[in-house]
C-alpha cells in the first residue's frame, strides 16, 4: 500500500517538456500545411465578414424623423390638399376613400313605449343618423402622384457622430426637382407615393378598398474607419399588414374622425367619417463600428493558437496509422529518471 501511495506522489511531482522530432514524410507534411492553411483562411475570412471581430460597435442609435406630404387631387368634384387628406397633421396617413360611419350610442336605461304598442324600445343617446355601410365614395386615386418628404437625423452617442439622410450640400432647388430612385437618385429625400407602393408590389387601386400599412425603413450601417461621407442611409420598403391581407376580418387600415359645427339656433351637428387610409410608418435602424485594438489582438492570438491543431492531427496520424508508429513513439516520448547523488567528503 505504501508503495502505491509513493508511486502516486512521484507521478504527481513530475515535469513534462516538449521534444521536437523531425519526421520527413510527404503525406504527413502535406496534411499539416493544408490544415494550417485552412485555419488561417477561415480566420481571415471570418474577420472580414464579421466586423465585430475587429471593431467596437455602437447600436444605440438616436434618431428623429419629420415628414411632409404635398400634392393635390380631386375627390367628389372638390380639390383636395394636405389639410384634407393628411390626418392627423404631420403623420403620413393618406386618405384616398371616405365612408360615413356612426357610434351606436349609450343606453340611458329608459324604455320608450307607445300606449297602443305591446313592446317598447331601450332609449339610446347618441348621434343620428345611424351608420349606413352601403354608402361608399369613389377613392381619390390621385394619391399616387403625391410626394412624401422625409427628413431623418441620427446620432451614434458612443462615437458622437451625427448624420442626415441627404447631403448638406444639396440645395433647395435640387430637393424640389429630385425624386428618390434606388439607383439613379438614392439620396433624394422626396418619395413619390406611387413609386413606394410599386417597390412593395402594391398599387392605389388594391389599397383603396380596405387601406393598408406601408413601412419605409431607413438603415444606417457605418464603418467609421472610412470617410464619414460613406456613412449614408439605405432605404427599403414593405407592406407591414401583409399577414392580414387575406383575413376575413380586421384587414387593411382604417380610423374614424369627426368634424363638428353648430347651427344658428345652437344645435350641434357633426360629420363622422370612417377613413380607409394608406398609413406610412418610417422606421430607423442602424449601427456604427470602429477599429479597436483589443478584440483584434484577441482574435489574432486565437488564430495562431488554432494553427497548432494541425500538429495535433498529424501526431494522431503518426502515432496510430502510419508504418513505424512505434519508432516514432520511441523518439517522441523519452522517460528520464533523475537520481539524487549524495557526495560524502571524508576528512582525515
Amino acid at each position: 500500500m505504501g508503495s502505491v501511495v509513493w508511486g502516486c506522489v512521484t507521478d504527481f511531482f513530475t515535469y513534462e517538456t516538449t521534444k521536437s522530432v523531425v519526421v520527413k514524410s510527404w503525406s504527413v507534411g502535406i496534411i499539416n500545411r493544408i490544415v494550417q492553411l485552412l485555419i488561417i483562411t477561415y480566420f481571415v475570412g471570418w474577420v472580414f465578414i464579421h466586423e465585430k471581430a475587429y471593431q467596437v460597435t455602437d447600436t444605440g442609435i438616436e434618431s428623429s424623423v419629420m415628414t411632409k406630404v404635398k400634392g393635390f387631387g380631386y375627390h367628389n368634384n372638390r380639390v383636395m390638399d394636405v389639410a384634407d387628406y393628411v390626418f392627423p397633421p404631420q403623420v403620413c396617413d393618406l386618405i384616398p376613400p371616405l365612408f360615413l360611419s356612426h357610434i351606436p350610442g349609450v343606453i340611458t336605461g329608459a324604455c320608450i313605449k307607445n300606449a297602443n304598442e305591446p313592446k317598447g324600445w331601450c332609449e339610446i343617446e347618441g348621434w343620428c343618423p345611424a351608420e349606413n355601410d352601403s354608402v361608399t365614395v369613389k377613392p381619390m386615386l390621385d394619391v399616387k402622384n403625391f410626394t412624401i418628404f422625409i427628413k431623418n437625423s441620427i446620432r451614434f452617442p458612443l462615437f458622437d457622430v451625427t448624420r442626415g439622410n441627404f447631403p448638406s450640400s444639396m440645395t433647395s432647388d435640387q430637393i424640389k426637382r429630385c425624386t428618390y430612385h434606388p439607383e439613379q437618385n438614392p439620396f433624394c429625400p422626396i418619395f413619390r407615393v406611387g413609386d413606394v407602393l410599386n417597390y412593395t408590389g402594391q398599387d392605389v387601386a388594391d389599397l383603396s378598398a380596405k387601406g393598408g400599412e406601408i413601412g419605409i425603413n431607413i438603415q444606417w450601417k457605418c464603418n467609421l474607419d472610412q470617410s464619414i461621407e460613406k456613412c449614408v442611409p439605405q432605404y427599403s420598403f414593405t407592406r407591414l399588414d401583409a399577414p392580414f391581407a387575406k383575413n376575413a376580418v380586421s384587414k387593411g387600415y382604417n380610423f374614424r374622425f369627426a368634424k363638428y359645427f353648430k347651427t344658428d339656433n345652437g344645435t350641434e351637428f357633426r360629420t363622422l367619417h370612417k377613413a380607409y387610409a394608406i398609413r406610412f410608418d418610417v422606421m430607423v435602424t442602424g449601427n456604427a463600428g470602429k477599429f479597436d485594438t483589443i478584440p483584434t489582438l484577441i482574435n489574432l492570438v486565437a488564430a495562431f493558437t488554432s494553427v497548432g491543431l494541425g500538429t495535433v492531427l498529424c501526431d494522431v496520424i503518426l502515432l496510430n496509422f502510419l508504418k513505424g508508429a512505434d519508432q516514432y513513439k520511441a523518439k517522441k516520448f523519452e522517460e528520464v529518471v533523475c537520481f539524487l547523488l549524495h557526495t560524502v567528503t571524508w576528512i582525515f
